[in-house]
């Protein structure tokens, strides 16, 4: 993977933003710029060098996997401030959302330790975040196959749940196959919510048992290759009654009409729209109370936020996903989540593993 392009997009916003370098301090930024994937480092990047500092354990991994940075050993020394001096930067941006007071404070300390006329440290937000909104055709086949890990798990696991089972038991299950399909790890702790706990969208497995004629929402994501996916489905064990046909069948209908409707130049904000309309019409409306979606990649969420009011544009090139629920407390929920990508022009569906079919109520 060449890493050349994404930090001459990096280098074009800087100049938007009047800074001539900036320091990188989030692992996935970090990771997303230079493909490291030590566990500490930064990054400091100007106009005419690319830099990655990290400590003795990571020298020889830096070097393997950042061929298109000059590698530093992080000592005793005031690093940064040798290296401001030494790349000639005078405005140099930070990121303020990932940064700790501590760290910030570190920095100042050393650029007044050394001397001489210091840089301008300024705070900048969500640089790296919004180039990572695009997707290379690396990162999408990255991202196709942690989909394709989740979809199996999937398809594997949620037909064989049966009464007696636990939600615990079944979270298991989907971990375990995940890892047998190839997952480096889980992308988040997997949710499994039966019956009222299918009203908690955050739902932590537990101990409870499954019944018959529950409704099981399972949220669920495999991470591959430092690249995550989000899925989620929601099954009946046994014969489903009026309520979840009637939620059931209002939630995906909501979910294949966003689908289909959001083209590139949607903003978040309509695309949302989309599928809330839908369920508020059916008189549902304020029992979904989440965003319509999200976007998907080094992290779990990310650019571009699919929710009111966001004016994030949905442009070729972004991976976010469409789930839309509906959550009665004292009886369950129903979500249904696929990932899309923006793709000439229109949303096409990655996500793979099996819905139940329309009631058509």
């Amino acid at each position: 993977m060449s890493t050349i392009s994404r930090i001459q997009r990096l280098r074009e916003r800087l100049d938007e933003e009047g800074l001539d370098g900036i320091l990188v301090s989030s692992a996935e930024n970090r990771r997303y710029l230079s493909g490291f994937t030590g566990s500490a480092g930064h990054l400091l990047i100007s106009d005419d060098d690319a830099v990655l500092v990290t400590d003795f354990r990571y020298i020889e991994q830096a070097a393997n996997q950042s061929p298109d940075f000059r590698v530093e050993r992080i000592g005793r020394d005031p690093w940064f401030a040798r290296l401001a001096q030494e790349l000639g930067v005078r405005r140099v941006g930070f990121e303020s959302d990932d940064l700790t007071v501590a760290s910030h404070s570190a920095l100042l300390k050393s650029l007044e330790d050394a001397g001489g006329e210091a840089p301008d440290l300024v705070p900048t937000t969500e640089i790296v975040l919004r180039l990572r909104a695009v997707k290379d055709t690396y990162e999408l086949e990255l991202l196709t196959r942690a989909v394709a890990i989740a979809d199996g798990a999937m398809d594997r696991v949620a037909p064989a749940i049966e009464p007696g089972m636990t939600e615990g038991a079944v979270a298991w299950d989907l971990e375990r196959t995940m890892r047998e399909l190839g997952a480096e790890s889980v992308s988040f702790e997997v949710i499994v919510g039966t019956g009222p706990n299918g009203a908690l969208p955050h739902h932590r497995a537990d101990d409870t048992v499954i019944k018959p004629g529950d409704a099981v929402v399972i949220d669920m994501g495999a991470s591959y290759e430092g690249y995550c996916s989000d899925l989620t489905r929601t099954w009946i064990v046994g014969e489903p009654d009026d309520t979840f046909k009637r939620v059931y069948d209002t939630v995906l209908r909501a979910q294949l009409a966003a689908e289909e409707a959001v083209t590139a130049g949607y903003t978040g904000g309509e695309a949302d729209a989309v599928a809330r309309d839908i369920i508020t019409d059916a008189g549902y409306g304020d029992e979904f109370g989440h965003s319509l979606g999200h976007g998907v990649g080094l992290a779990v969420h990310e650019h571009p936020r699919v929710a009111a009011n966001s004016e994030d544009l949905l442009e070729n090139g972004t991976v976010f996903t469409v789930e839309p629920g509906i959550y009665l407390s004292g009886w369950g929920g129903v979500r249904i989540e696929d990932i899309v990508v923006m793709e000439k022009g229109r949303a096409r569906v990655l996500s793979r593993a099996a819905k139940l079919p329309a009631f058509g109520l």
